[in-house]
């Protein structure tokens, strides 16, 4: 059974997952690790439970999710993943961070690119890809089945959506990722958002002011 350890970084409050099983295998999901406090909580967290870092995954690639990603990359030698429709957001990235105010490693480019429906495996643990396009042309989530959850990034919140005013976003293609490839997946499905708390399909099915 996969376990899942949430960590909130950056001045962006944003939500890194590090998803790990029975045979300590684990992924980090959105490194949005910025700082070296934030860097030594994740890797405190790995080295004391005794894990193998596999790879990096990501949902997209909007700065405040991949600023961990050169640092891990670099220390774990491990690959990068992400949809290949994301990489203008990811080579811009410098630029967006400087807009805030803040500086960040370059981020490397992905080492593979997937596309919906692949299927990503650690450990005795598989993850679905789905291609759930709105909020960035690249956004991915990651689907587990077998344990009934989905980390979502910035698609889907609880209560709310991702924004479609950034470049590369669309109010209707969001609306339509989230109903096709979401919204039918079973209702006690978990959702772990990019930002805030975790919900679950039906509950974002009955009350998202978005689809009422």
């Amino acid at each position: 059974m996969v376990k899942i350890k949430k960590f909130i970084f950056n001045p962006f409050q944003e939500n890194t997952f590090l998803l790990y099983d029975e045979t300590n295998e684990c992924v980090v999901i959105d490194a949005g690790c910025n700082d070296k406090n934030e860097q030594l909580e994740l890797l405190t967290f790995i080295e004391e439970n005794e894990l193998k870092l596999k790879m990096i995954l990501n949902t997209h690639c909007h700065i405040d999710h991949i600023m961990g990603n050169a640092f891990l990359v670099e220390k774990y030698n491990v690959p990068s993943i992400a949809h290949k429709d994301d990489l203008p957001l990811l080579q811009r990235s410098n630029d967006m961070a400087i807009a805030f105010g803040f500086t960040i490693r370059k981020p490397p480019v992905p080492s593979k690119y997937v596309n919906h429906g692949e299927i990503i495996e650690f450990g005795n643990t598989s993850l679905k890809v789905l291609h759930v396009p709105g909020h960035s042309p690249g956004c991915i989530a990651f689907y587990c089945e077998k344990d009934g959850f989905i980390i979502v990034g910035d698609v889907l919140f609880a209560g709310s959506i991702g924004r479609t005013d950034l470049p590369g976003g669309d109010y209707d293609t969001i609306i339509l990722s989230i109903t096709n490839h979401i919204f039918s997946l079973p209702g006690e499905v978990i959702v772990y958002p990019g930002h805030g708390n975790s919900t679950t399909v039906e509950h974002e099915k009955n009350t998202n002011p978005y689809f009422q």
